[in-house]
């Protein structure tokens, strides 16, 4: 009898497609050639392996002035922009795919760049080394990203603006990566522990890009689960997806080892509409919504703002204001975890009332409108990244040239002067970014309302308190940027 794997123990969720596919295998069959490489994902990480390990090493031995040193400006510039405003949206997990950071936990797991080792391993098909423990189950989600993520946002200032401090993390990260994958199997970190895999893991639910079996029924006849046990083709799912049940872009890392494994060449790379994907599964994802809408206004004040006093706040180790760390500590806390969701739960109570049809509890429609906080939260991110770019974006043509602030000028470009782009009309690119994710909160609200309670005109009621909600929302970011 086959042991029951992560994926299965999870209630199968049953979502009809929406909208257009195009599966780019059979458009583009180059791209599916390359996906088959054995060494597909040692091809996509062995840049970004290199890229971070200039990043550490610059953070602890360069210049400790942030907008000299590549550590910041590479990292908190240009990767962040990369990742939340073109990766994702468009491409969902790609960056799960080529990150560094799990890397050697899976070559020791593997012991091999590019076999693939067949053996016994638990439910596997192949050889894996390490203790292969079981993540613990009520450690099954994501509220430990959550956490973590909220962590890194409370020290952001700090983060951000010290090159050694970066490097250091992003090195316990790698460290943290490794151990657990030598006690855990498969990538324990990148599923239940990494705050950036969590963040892009909830809104990659939006992405243009997804990984899912061409026909269902295929999967349903196939005894061998090449994609989630593995073969002498490919490697088990890392992530523990079984594409036979694969409806959500939330745990597909993208590493492409399914279309390998795959005996019936069932697997499809899709491009589909913005903002397909809006069932949640529990709690823990409707609450990475809320923290990110609340971590996301805090940033917007504290690094687009004015105010002097927050400043000081979240940077204590400049200011020596402790006290003013631990009250702001406070209030991003409670704003993202309790404020945030408590006044939503408020909206969604006279929604539920509203529609007034007796379908589902209030607890249902609170979590399942809590998506509306996805399209809506990640265009608030990206419009907080647009002045960051569009602003201090000259520092990465400099800083290319001297890396660690030493005075090199390796490409002739170190003498760059900062200049901002388009300043004037960065305002109006947030607005409209805004008003863009409003547009599909509310739009997706609808159709989440017609879900609920099988009713277009109860989902009309239903919508109104919480299209009021998402403006509110949406509203408060513009009088940030605008002023």
């Amino acid at each position: 009898m086959t042991k029951k794997t992560d994926n299965e123990e999870h209630e199968e969720l049953v979502l009809e497609p929406e909208g257009f596919r195009i599966n780019l295998f059979k458009k583009f069959p180059l791209i599916k050639k390359f996906a088959k490489l054995k060494g597909f994902q040692f091809f996509l990480i062995l840049p970004s392996l290199f890229i971070f390990y200039i990043i550490i090493i610059s953070g602890l031995i360069g210049t400790p002035l942030g907008n000299r040193n590549i550590a910041i400006v590479v990292l908190w510039i240009l990767w962040w922009f990369l990742l939340i405003a073109i990766l994702v949206p468009l491409l969902g997990r790609t960056w799960c795919a080529m990150c560094p950071l799990p890397w050697f936990g899976d070559l020791f797991q593997r012991m091999s760049f590019f076999k693939v080792r067949t053996g016994k391993t638990n439910y596997l098909r192949n050889k894996m080394f390490g203790l292969n423990l079981t993540w613990p189950k009520r450690l099954k989600n994501i509220w430990l990203p959550n956490i973590n993520f909220l962590i890194l946002c409370t020290f952001s200032a700090i983060l951000v603006t010290r090159p050694f401090v970066s490097s250091f993390v992003v090195s316990m990260m790698l460290i943290v990566a490794t151990v657990l994958a030598v006690i855990f199997r498969q990538r324990a970190f990148c599923s239940h522990v990494c705050p950036v895999s969590g963040f892009i893991g909830l809104y990659s639910k939006t992405a243009m890009l997804e990984l899912r079996s061409n026909d269902k029924d295929v999967c349903k006849n196939c005894t061998d689960k090449g994609c989630l046990r593995g073969n002498e083709n490919g490697w088990g799912c890392p992530w523990f997806e079984y594409m036979g049940k694969l409806d959500r872009n939330n745990n597909c890392g993208l590493c492409m080892e399914c279309v390998k494994s795959c005996p019936n060449d069932n697997i499809a790379l899709n491009f589909r509409p913005f903002a397909t994907e809006t069932t949640l599964k529990g709690y823990d994802e409707a609450w990475k919504g809320f923290i990110d809408v609340g971590t996301s206004h805090a940033y917007s004040l504290i690094y687009l703002g004015s105010s002097g006093i927050l400043k000081d706040w979240v940077n204590p180790t400049q200011s020596n204001n402790w006290t003013g760390f631990f009250t702001y500590v406070i209030i991003l806390w409670l704003f993202s975890l309790v404020v945030v969701p408590g006044i939503f739960f408020l909206f969604t109570s006279l929604s539920h009332k509203l529609a007034n049809t007796g379908r589902v509890s209030r607890m249902e429609a609170f979590k399942a409108y809590s998506y509306i906080l996805i399209p809506l939260g990640l265009l608030a991110w990206i419009a907080f990244s647009v002045p960051l770019l569009l602003v201090n974006g000259s520092y990465i043509v400099s800083v290319i040239s001297d890396p660690l602030g030493w005075g090199w000028n390796l490409f002739g470009t170190r003498d760059f002067q900062w200049h901002p782009v388009i300043p004037e009309y960065i305002g109006f690119i947030q607005i409209a970014l805004l008003l863009i994710g409003l547009g599909y909160a509310i739009y997706k609200g609808f159709f989440i309302g017609q879900r609920l309670y099988n009713s277009p005109t109860a989902a009309f009621r239903g919508l109104i308190p919480v299209a009021v909600f998402s403006t509110v929302i949406a509203l408060a970011f513009i009088m940030l940027y605008i002023g």
